[in-house]
């Protein structure tokens, strides 16, 4: 994108210094002058480049907002202007008062329009201008379901209906986590990034970019404020934030709940293929675990201790660390 707007700038600030020369140029007393003429055409071009730039992340909603605003006090500032309570006095006094009555009004409605601009539904939708359907349901992603990384792997089995959408305040947050001092929040900001990357290149997912936030400054209240308003869930692995959602009327989905719902119940008799880690109590047992964190206690097992095993469940014991399965070995695994 910068790359795009960069020449298209330099172009822009070189038109603008070739109509300074053509003014001088067509004004016969300003013939000796195109040297200035080309100088300040050239200084109006970077003055309105100057203000593209700081401009730089106004939103389509906030210049829908800011022309909403001067429309409706327009209209406002016009009704009282021309209302009796103008039709005699002097004339001056009349043109004064109609001029500071537009101001102030339009200045007002301007403000209030764009305070509000992330309710500001009736002008522009939160729905991307994108070809989809506007009732499409929709997932607010939060930075810990970027960081945990399962949201790819789901995503890309295509078991998450509906369209992700990723504010922007959220990559910013996500940005600064990956150029963190600190190692460990570095690392989680770049698995983030990479997390990102992998969703923008799933085809069949409807990934969205949100540009607008919130008043609050808080991150966790903006996203709470944003699914509400446009009627979204909320995607987290924060259990603080989820109960946040929770008690604002925010549907919420949680990555932890989801992984311990899908769990795989083991039953006596049933056959678990499992991975031989290290060896038990007992002289003649391997001791593995299943993807919830259970231990496995294989009989007979001991000098298979490496390699993937297929046994029989013998009995599930309960513990204080979760469950402690016995099972008795069936043969090697196939894979």
């Amino acid at each position: 994108m910068h790359r795009t707007l960069l020449p298209i700038r330099i172009v822009f600030i070189s038109l603008c210094a070739a109509a300074g020369w053509l003014v001088c140029y067509s004004v016969r007393e300003w013939d000796e002058y195109r040297i200035i003429g080309i100088f300040i055409g050239m200084l109006i071009g970077v003055l309105v480049v100057l203000v593209d730039l700081m401009l730089k992340g106004f939103s389509l909603r906030g210049l829908s907002a800011l022309t909403f605003g001067l429309a409706v006090g327009s209209v406002i500032s016009y009704l009282i202007g021309t209302s009796p309570l103008f039709v005699r006095g002097d004339e001056q006094i009349i043109y004064l008062s109609r001029l500071t009555l537009f101001l102030v009004v339009t200045y007002v409605c301007t403000v209030i329009a764009l305070r509000g601009k992330d309710e500001f539904n009736l002008v522009i939708p939160y729905v991307r201008f994108v070809p989809h359907e506007v009732d499409v349901p929709l997932i607010v992603v939060d930075t810990s379901a970027l960081i945990d990384g399962r949201i790819g792997r789901i995503c890309e089995t295509g078991f998450l209906g509906g369209g992700l959408v990723i504010p922007r305040f959220v990559l910013e947050e996500l940005q600064r986590v990956a150029d963190s001092s600190d190692p460990g929040r570095q690392a989680r900001g770049r698995r983030g990034l990479e997390v990102l990357g992998a969703l923008r290149r799933i085809k069949q997912l409807d990934l969205r970019i949100h540009e607008s936030e919130a008043r609050t400054e808080e991150v966790e209240a903006k996203l709470v404020f944003l699914a509400q308003s446009m009627k979204a869930k909320l995607l987290t692995t924060d259990y603080n934030l989820a109960k946040m959602a929770e008690f604002h009327g925010v549907p919420w989905l949680n990555l932890n709940a989801l992984a311990k719902s899908i769990r795989r119940e083991l039953l006596v008799g049933e056959t678990v293929e499992i991975d031989l880690v290290k060896g038990g109590r007992e002289e003649h047992q391997g001791v593995g675990y299943i993807e919830d964190g259970s231990m496995v206690v294989v009989e007979e097992a001991r000098s298979l201790v490496g390699t993937r095993v297929l046994a029989r469940v013998t009995s599930i014991l309960p513990s204080a660390g979760g469950k402690l399965i016995f099972a008795r070995l069936t043969g090697p695994s196939e894979g």
